[in-house]
């Protein structure tokens, strides 16, 4: 949720107009994330005074004013340093609006402006503190408090860095952010830290830095802290000590150098693949050229610096390329992904897997209690997809847990409990609490993301990375069924040593094998599906049944049409048809139903008929050349046949098809639905 991108040029001549354009690329890389306003601030080139534009909707009419607004030949002038900084918002304090757009200010004359994403949880009692103090507040946002609170205490402590600023201000704040900061009185300097939101810092140079690391550097205690007043009301807003570091910045040996603070790495790989993950409380500063990661207090397991990372990335990987939306690039991008996360695990010569970021742990999950999968959406359905199959090639309990859910009841956890945590982003604040609750109680950790370097990846025990590349659009596609196939394999492992169970393990290994031809296959069916599509597209509702391996299937594609078409659609488990949902049914209500050949097949055949016999007309999946299903309906999609564990990730796909052609026929914005994030990084 949100965006954030900066950008610092030291000695590198660029004109304003080309950190404008910086600026707004890093927008459109971050678009994806959700958002519903946005806005820029650089330098004017008259005054040092900053100048800003906000607009409320796509980056595309901030890019219109932005044409409009700096257009005068002194904006084409090079300039050597320069800090711009740029941010999309999705409304949590305030509706979405001009006003209550970042960047936010301090004052009337922009002393500082801040960028922010996240909750500011005891922003009243901030802005009641600074509202004594006879400041005015002009938008209804949290953001809006840190940046007055900077310069609250710039005007009494003038003699502070603007590091040292805004650590103390970060000190004051409750809650989840990630911000960036640029003034007028620290021209060329900019600063950001995070706390339970992600933020990176990308570095270019001409020439490789001499060092893969920028070490940490920490401030001093003191016995006694000093107060900034005697007021200690609700606010408790004091000046805590002064912090003070041994060497307030490491130099880098390269002179000429671009920074880039950004929300995701997707925002930053077109300039540079060299970046540092931020961590929580982690306050990054630029001065001179130069950059310093700087902590106010030391902890035990804390490292000595932060390591610069290459992605892996390539540009090609976030471009639509000639389709239409990402969405469909990534639902066609299917037999690749698939490949890529099973490559280097799954041994097809031996028959074996192998998955190297848990290995050493096995032994110890094997020795647990139970399993925990734990997730939010489409992360949740993955693990509702394979739970029947962990519990039969582990033998152990299996419990799946929506996260919000799990903190909410404070769920009993022990230490010889093995807790699974499902993201795509590795970002997903439900999540991450949760992570930290069981980690807290001693459980081991298991994290399975899709972004290295991400939250969950870092605080997890162990984990799998899923490699599914790059997923930009915000109903995920192919990061579910590379989740699928990772807790697939896990549950390999763990009876790679169970004698009785080694013709169901060939069987699966075989099938994996054939996978993606098989998902080609059912990809062929795009244009029946584009057919169905136009049957559906003006109806208020869709229900979807199955049962078994292919009940995740039905949660999923519910949450899919959702997301997509904004029309109402329901997951419903076939064997609970007579305890409800069967009064819904009639010759009006559209009814999609999953129909395979495997243990709960009769079972499925049962609420089939139910349905008929009550004028409903289903749409089936079913398997390719089953005429007896067929026969049932006039309508229906044949998928082909596989083994019954993995059914899920080929019925899902005409799924993820139908809510796109739906999605598209209702005029609806695919890559960005209304009102949802990529990555939801609030509660």
């Amino acid at each position: 949720m949100c965006g954030i991108f900066a950008y610092l040029n030291y000695l590198t001549p660029k004109s304003r107009h080309e950190v404008l354009e910086l600026l707004l690329n890093g927008l459109k890389r971050l678009e994806y994330r959700g958002y519903d306003s946005t806005g820029v601030a650089i330098d004017s080139p008259q005054t040092s005074d900053i100048v800003m534009v906000k607009r409320c909707g796509k980056v595309k009419v901030l890019e219109d004013a932005i044409n409009e607004h700096f257009s005068g030949k002194e904006y084409d002038e090079p300039v050597l340093t320069h800090v711009g900084i740029a941010h999309t918002r999705w409304a949590t304090h305030g509706v979405p609006c001009e006003t209550n757009s970042h960047p936010q200010r301090s004052d009337d004359e922009n002393s500082f402006v801040v960028v922010h994403n996240g909750i500011v949880t005891n922003y009243k009692d901030v802005k009641t503190f600074l509202e004594k103090r006879g400041y005015v507040f002009e938008s209804d946002t949290d953001t809006e408090v840190i940046a007055k609170l900077v310069h609250h205490l710039w005007k009494k402590h003038p003699g502070y860095s603007f590091r040292e600023l805004v650590e103390q201000v970060i000190q004051q704040l409750e809650g989840a952010f990630a911000i960036a900061i640029k003034s007028k009185h620290f021209p060329g300097e900019c600063v950001a830290s995070r706390r339970g939101s992600p933020l990176l810092v990308g570095i270019k140079t001409k020439t490789r830095l001499s060092t893969d690391h920028i070490p940490i550097l920490y401030g001093k205690d003191e016995k006694s802290p000093q107060t900034c007043e005697k007021d200690t009301e609700a606010a408790k807003a004091k000046v805590l000590p002064r912090t003070e570091s041994t060497s307030e910045f490491m130099p880098l040996e390269e002179k000429e150098v671009e920074y880039f603070f950004a929300s995701d790495a997707s925002a930053v790989i077109e300039h540079t693949n060299r970046v540092i993950y931020l961590e929580d409380d982690d306050v990054a500063a630029v001065r001179d050229g130069t950059l310093s990661i700087h902590r106010l207090k030391k902890c035990l397991d804390d490292p000595h610096a932060r390591e610069i990372t290459t992605l892996k990335m390539e540009i090609q990987q976030i471009m639509k390329g000639n389709y239409d939306y990402f969405m469909l690039k990534e639902i066609f991008e299917q037999p690749e992904s698939v490949v890529n996360t099973m490559r280097g695990r799954v041994r097809f010569d031996s028959k074996s897997v192998v998955l190297g970021g848990i290995k050493e742990f096995i032994p110890e999950i094997k020795r647990c209690r139970r399993l925990m999968l734990i997730g939010c959406g489409t992360s949740y359905h993955s693990a509702v997809a394979t739970r029947q199959l962990l519990e039969e090639l582990t033998e152990l309990p299996v419990m799946v847990e929506l996260a919000s859910d799990f903190l909410d009841r404070n769920t009993p956890i022990f230490r010889d409990d093995v807790c699974f945590f499902i993201s795509q982003s590795g970002e997903t604040a439900d999540s991450l609490m949760a992570l930290r609750y069981c980690k807290q109680r001693g459980a081991l950790i298991v994290g399975i993301t899709n972004t290295v370097g991400s939250s969950i990846c870092r605080e997890s025990h162990c984990g799998v990375h899923i490699n599914a590349g790059p997923e930009i659009g915000v109903a995920s596609t192919k990061a579910y069924t590379s989740q699928f196939i990772s807790l697939v394999m896990f549950a390999l492992v763990m009876s790679e040593d169970r004698l009785s169970l080694q013709q169901r393990r060939l069987e699966i290994i075989q099938a994996l094998y054939e996978l993606p031809e098989r998902i080609r296959q059912v990809l062929k069916l795009d244009s029946q599906v584009q057919e169905l599509a136009k049957d559906l597209f003006q109806h208020k509702s869709l229900l979807i049944m199955g049962r078994g391996y292919n009940f995740a299937t039905c949660l999923e594609g519910a949450l899919k049409v959702k997301e997509l078409t904004y029309m109402h659609s329901e997951g419903i488990m076939a064997g609970e048809l007579k305890h409800g949902p069967l009064a819904l049914i009639d010759d009006r209500m559209p009814v999609m139903m999953i129909v395979l050949r495997d243990p709960v097949y009769i079972k499925c055949i049962n609420a089939l008929q139910q349905v008929t016999s009550r004028k409903g007309c289903p749409i089936i999946i079913c398997e390719e050349g089953d005429e007896e299903t067929k026969s049932y309906s006039s309508r229906s999609l044949e998928i082909p046949r596989t083994v019954d564990c993995l059914q899920g990730i080929l019925t899902v796909i005409p799924m993820q098809l139908l809510s796109y052609h739906i999605a598209v026929l209702r005029g609806c914005d695919v890559d960005c639905p209304r009102n949802l994030a990529k990555s939801v990084t609030v509660e």
